[in-house]
């Protein structure tokens, strides 16, 4: 009858310690959750409604490069898109260790910072990842995309940078970081709440850098976009309209990326 007893405290015993566990578990998910809501992520998306846009510009602003290509590259043309969603932050230094397991290699740690130093290539990995952990359908905007979110959508108010023709408002470029990256969220967000798009960090995009179809030179590069300028830019680097490329393979410390649906 003892053994019974003992046998039946020692089952009593193991049960109560599996149900601790079972609630210490649970409890510690759900404070991952409620704090992944709190911090500003890159994967945190802002819905973009599709329509028809002018892309691209002919202002007179002087981006230092020859006249005649830079009007060419940057020609404006009707662009239609559907529906979609795009990051409201930058993916940031934590973002990329909840997914990738390990820090980015970057010259400055810095948890709300945008992650830097990283290629197309590395995103490509980063983003099956990603999907996988959240059986979800992120991917990098199309440069079309991105252009559109950054003049704030059917929202748009005509800014040269996105969401203000004051760059110190919205941007952090040669003329205010101190030749750093800022955490993201800090300045003024654009008509449709997103934060810097302007400088900040270049951006990656999904296609090719190719010529618009307006642009009479149709010189093409081998790269992939960047659009947004980034910190070390002068202020002609960080309006809507500007381009960059280079190719997917390149890690730079000013380059990084911003998430789409």
């Amino acid at each position: 009858m003892k053994r019974i007893l003992v046998l039946a405290m020692i089952l009593y015993n193991v049960s109560c310690d599996n149900n601790k566990r079972n609630s210490s578990s649970s409890t510690f998910q759900e404070q991952s959750i409620d704090e992944f809501k709190k911090r500003k992520s890159g994967f945190d998306m802002i819905f973009v409604e599709g329509g028809e846009f002018i892309m691209g510009g002919n202002d007179d602003v002087d981006d230092g490069g020859a006249l005649e290509l830079r009007l060419a590259d940057e020609c404006p043309h009707s662009v239609t898109l559907k529906s979609y969603q795009i990051g409201k932050y930058e993916v940031t230094q934590t973002d990329w260790v909840e997914i990738m397991g390990i820090p980015p290699d970057v010259l400055e740690p810095c948890e709300d910072c945008p992650v830097s130093q990283v290629s197309w290539n590395d995103i490509q990995v980063f983003i099956k990842k990603l999907n996988s952990k959240y059986n979800e359908e992120y991917r990098l905007p199309t440069e079309e995309e991105w252009e559109f979110a950054s003049r704030g959508g059917l929202r748009s108010k005509g800014f040269m940078y996105s969401g203000s023709n004051q760059v110190n408002e919205v941007a952090w470029y040669s003329g205010n970081s101190e030749n750093r990256s800022h955490p993201v969220g800090l300045l003024k967000p654009n008509e449709l709440g997103i934060y810097d798009m302007s400088g900040n960090i270049w951006e990656w995009c999904s296609n090719y850098k190719w010529p618009y179809p307006c642009d009479t030179l149709g010189k093409k590069f081998d790269s992939r976009v960047l659009r947004g300028g980034t910190f070390g830019s002068r202020s002609s680097s960080v309006r809507i309209i500007d381009r960059n490329g280079r190719a997917s393979s390149t890690k730079l410390p000013t380059l990084g990326f911003r998430l789409a649906k």
